[in-house]
């Protein structure tokens, strides 16, 4: 049977309401690996919002979203502790899907769509305090930032370059999967020129 969202009083469901929701979801359990579960990390009072793909499959196994060198790496370009990282009064980490896909022939199989159009406009609306939305993958780039309609998208490439300013509310970021390590060595200007402001930003936001 598939979960549909409860309410609190005023008619709109809490945080802490939809996360026991979502944690008890079956929408997609027929096209999901049999160990999946969902994996999410949120509070009210969280200040930077982390936009993936889906958990991976070290993910999956712990259940600790971003456990694996992709998070080692994001922590590294946030320039936060792994104390820090799994403050959920910091960082809300809300892939496009909250449970692990499974693999394809090209790696993960993508996000399950139905999770995204099921719990993540309720999520957002809880996450009031958050300042910056750092977004990684086509999928969560398509749903945070999308191509206004006529014009040409961009790669990820022009994406990143043109987005990562010290004012942007949402940035772009390549996926910190050791699957781009190519891309990373064919933009250098990444790592000297956008994550010294990308670090700066983090240290702003979470000191207050």
């Amino acid at each position: 049977m598939n979960v549909q969202p409860s309410a609190s009083r005023d008619g709109v469901s809490t945080l802490s309401q939809l996360i026991t929701e979502i944690k008890c979801c079956q929408l997609c359990r027929a096209h999901l690996p049999p160990d999946a579960r969902p994996i999410i990390q949120a509070a009210t009072q969280a200040k930077i919002l982390l936009a993936g793909q889906a958990p991976g499959r070290a993910a999956n196994q712990t259940g600790v979203p971003f456990n694996d060198a992709s998070g080692e790496r994001l922590r590294q370009w946030l320039g936060v502790s792994h104390e820090q990282f799994y403050d959920e009064q910091l960082f809300a980490i809300l892939p496009m899907a909250f449970c692990y896909p499974g693999k394809g022939k090209n790696g993960d199989l993508p996000p399950r769509p139905e999770c995204a159009d099921m719990w993540r406009q309720q999520l957002l609306s809880q996450l009031t305090q958050i300042k910056l939305t750092l977004v990684m993958g086509q999928y969560a780039q398509a749903y945070h930032c999308p191509t206004p309609k006529g014009s040409v998208a961009l790669t990820l490439t022009q994406r990143v370059r043109n987005s990562c300013t010290a004012q942007d509310a949402v940035l772009p970021l390549p996926h910190p999967s050791p699957l781009n390590n190519r891309w990373l060595k064919a933009n250098p200007w990444f790592g000297s020129e956008v994550l010294p402001t990308l670090k700066q930003r983090v240290a702003e936001i979470l000191a207050g």
